[in-house]
């Protein structure tokens, strides 16, 4: 999905060990020179300036980000700014195009899985020097700051915090007459839970699954495998599990595939961007706790839930991430003005009554002050759910090197063609490695 628009002049959350983890970050990086900018200055006001602003997102996050750029553009009326969204998938392909040619926008999202890739291929403006001049920092907690900086730049602000979640569709469940799942449930018995809501499902028109297939989300294997005890990363950004660890997760839901217990690959894609839990088809899905607004909008209704992840032998072992950052094009011809227009993004108070917690909990306390918490609200859901989990975060963030950005595509891939059948477990594991030994540290 992509919409272009231009217009007409008109407390942080603690990140666990993010600090000594961004240290990881630089050394997978290693190779490549970081961009620096040139010297900042005030924004200019004496003459016209025109931006390009960019995200992945939904038409909820669309709406937001519009509102937003309206009051920038009220504040700054000489700086006229396009902006344009995409799904995910077709979000990084344009961006990796823009990359090769020079042409990445003024400003746009950036996902902790690519800053790495990006910054060191020299792609993106180092706003080191912006900070004091057009950009504002000091409100934010130092290692949140930190998952933004590469090789001793800042080519990152982030946003917002968020941590993952189970999600669950109060509405298709009462229509059920069946129980939602329940706080501290192992992966077994949620994947028990999911065949007996699938079952109670298999008669309604349109029918009603218990979950989507998890099985294809790198992040969620990540989160299993801490749970196990294991460590995702090494220090040099290479997987430091063994093949038979993720031979271990692709066959533990299998049996869910052969029975057709899951939502079907094949109206996942045709329902695409959307979800099966937004097209009102599946029951839970597990997923960044940010995203509850979007799927709230998507499916016509707030009556959405949300719970831990599922817990493993460790048990829950849940961590907080960036939820996304902005950035800037290293060949911006407005590093000033793409400074003001971050700085406007992630610090106004506006912004963060606007975006509430649609990208995360904000992550600068005026933001996150700034919304309005009414009783049952998404954005109360979602706060709350951050206060509640807390004691379940007890892993490191783990802070995914250059080329994480390709594995993770993979792993979706891979994921797809398990769901059609065209992989087996084996399989699935063999090629998924082959493409981090190709593209995960000390390549």
């Amino acid at each position: 999905m992509v919409r272009t628009r231009t217009t007409t002049r008109t407390a942080a959350v603690q990140i666990t060990a993010l600090a000594a983890a961004s240290a990881l970050a630089l050394s997978a990086c290693g190779g490549g020179s970081a961009a620096s900018s040139s010297e900042a200055a005030p924004v200019a006001t004496d003459r016209d300036i025109k931006l390009s602003l960019v995200w992945w997102g939904d038409d909820d996050r669309a709406s937001r980000y519009e509102e937003a750029v309206e009051l920038f553009e009220e504040k700054y009326p000489n700086i006229d700014v396009s902006t344009q969204f995409q799904a995910w998938d077709d979000y990084w392909t344009t961006r990796t195009t823009e990359a090769a040619g020079q042409t990445l926008p003024d400003v746009f999202q950036m996902d902790l899985a690519y800053i790495h890739q990006y910054a060191s291929n020299n792609q993106l403006l180092d706003l080191s020097s912006q900070v004091g001049v057009n950009l504002e920092t000091g409100d934010y907690d130092e290692t949140l700051l930190g998952s933004g900086a590469v090789n001793g730049g800042q080519f990152g602000i982030p946003t917002s915090t968020n941590t993952l979640g189970l999600f669950y569709h109060q509405d298709l469940l009462d229509e059920l007459d069946v129980e939602p799942p329940t706080e501290g449930l192992t992966w077994d018995e949620y994947d028990a839970w999911i065949r007996e809501v699938s079952e109670a499902g298999a008669n309604q028109d349109p029918q009603v699954y218990g979950g989507t297939d998890y099985t294809g989300t790198l992040w969620l294997f990540i989160q299993w495998l801490l749970q196990q005890g294991k460590t995702a990363f090494a220090e040099d950004g290479s997987p430091a599990f063994e093949k038979a660890d993720l031979v271990a997760w692709v066959e533990r839901t299998q049996p869910l595939r052969d029975e057709g217990v899951f939502f079907p690959i094949e109206r996942t894609k045709q329902v695409e961007p959307l979800t099966g839990m937004q097209v009102g088809q599946a029951a839970t899905e597990i997923t960044w706790d940010n995203m509850l607004a979007g799927y709230a909008s998507g499916a016509g209704t707030e009556n959405l839930g949300l719970l831990p992840v599922p817990t493993g032998a460790e048990g829950s072992q849940q961590f907080w991430k960036p939820s996304m950052l902005l950035a800037s094009s290293a060949n911006t011809q407005e590093p000033d003005a793409a400074a003001a227009l971050i700085d406007f993004l992630v610090n106004d108070p506006a912004v963060g009554k606007i975006f509430g917690t649609s990208k995360g909990v904000p992550a600068v306390p005026a933001q996150k002050d700034a919304m309005e918490l009414t009783d049952g609200s998404i954005d109360e859901k979602i706060v709350g759910y951050e206060e509640e989990v807390a004691d379940r975060v007890t892993a490191e963030t783990p802070l995914p090197g250059e080329g994480y950005g390709v594995v993770e595509a993979e792993f979706k891939r891979l994921g797809e063609e398990l769901a059609y059948g065209n992989v087996t477990a084996e399989e699935f594991a063999d090629q998924w490695f082959q493409s981090a030994e190709a593209n995960l540290g000390g390549q």
